[in-house]
């Protein structure tokens, strides 16, 4: 569950980066990934040990980011998205890739499942 509101937190945070950056031409829209490339983004961030620090920072930024969301503290949360993105360029333009064609998934479907059950592998090096 908790990977859940992670991979949520995540794109919730990074979406409406992405939303600003990119114009309405579908041809500019992420496209969904493969479980492949979720798993070669997953191999290449539990492989080096600063993105697997990355990883895990961002996580525990989650929890700060819903508080603020739940407070509707916008500097906060402007704060916590620059904190976000910081972390993000430390992943790698393909983790990027990755978490922003995850939108369309539905993670209560089999292939969402499978996408949550990779990631899982990262979450559970940070504990």
């Amino acid at each position: 569950m908790r990977l859940k509101l992670f991979v949520a937190a995540t794109v919730f945070v990074a979406a409406p980066i992405v939303a600003f950056a990119q114009k309405d031409d579908p041809a500019t829209q992420a496209s969904k990934p493969t479980i492949e490339e979720v798993q070669k983004v997953v191999q290449t961030i539990s492989s080096d040990k600063n993105k697997l620090q990355a990883y895990c920072e961002l996580g525990r930024l989650h929890d700060e980011t819903q508080q603020a969301v739940e407070d509707n503290d916008l500097e906060a949360i402007g704060v916590m998205t620059a904190k976000a993105n910081a972390l993000e360029q430390r992943l790698g333009p393909e983790y990027d890739k990755v978490i922003e064609g995850l939108d369309p998934i539905d993670f209560s479907s089999a292939e969402g499942q499978e996408i949550a059950d990779v990631f899982k592998t990262l979450q559970a090096r940070c504990q």
